[in-house]
């Protein structure tokens, strides 16, 4: 059953079919109460857990263009590019009716690509000190999940974009991320 998907991965064509229906998909209200649900879940996780190991901390940034860049500039990267890539192109669309096994196995190799990306991303240079703690890995591996989980549930890009903006645009602008970053 799964190699059987491996020998079928998709073309440019249906790339751009799961994309187009990805982008297209934009859920109604009751679409919003999973991923809702998994904000609080990723919450009541990494905060318990980044205070106690110092990873983060409340560290409000208060240059309101710093922040207005950040806030629009996650949206984008990581937001849109990267759910884009390890959600949409690696995972299927619902509407293709994938088995649970194919789920699970496009769901396992999107999250570890995901994670081991970090370390290694060339867009954000001089960041990978950041990016290789066990904390930060252990935080991306959750919200690798989370979007997961919330792509496959709703089929829609916008989904996981949205959770992954906030999440790393709340570390940045109020729990000390930026510093980090930028020290």
């Amino acid at each position: 059953m799964v190699c059987g998907y491996l020998a079928n991965l998709p073309a440019a064509g249906a790339l751009a079919a799961r994309a187009g229906a990805a982008v297209s998909t934009i859920p109604g209200a009751a679409g919003w109460l999973v991923p809702a649900a998994l904000l609080g879940i990723y919450a009541l996780i990494v905060l318990p857990v980044g205070f106690k190991l110092g990873f983060i901390q409340v560290e409000v940034l208060k240059s309101w263009p710093v922040v207005a860049k950040i806030v629009a500039g996650s949206f984008l990267m990581p937001g849109v590019s990267e759910e884009l890539f390890f959600r949409v192109l690696l995972l299927p669309h619902p509407s293709e009716n994938a088995s649970p096994g194919a789920q699970w196995l496009w769901g396992c190799v999107s999250l570890a690509l995901f994670v081991v990306y970090h370390p290694l991303n060339i867009f954000a240079p001089g960041h990978d000190t950041i990016f290789r703690t066990p904390v930060f890995l252990f935080f991306a591996a959750l919200l690798g999940v989370a979007c997961t989980v919330a792509y496959l549930h709703t089929g829609s890009l916008w989904v996981p974009v949205v959770i992954h903006w906030i999440i790393v645009a709340v570390w940045l602008v109020l729990l000390g991320g930026y510093k980090k970053l930028y020290p």
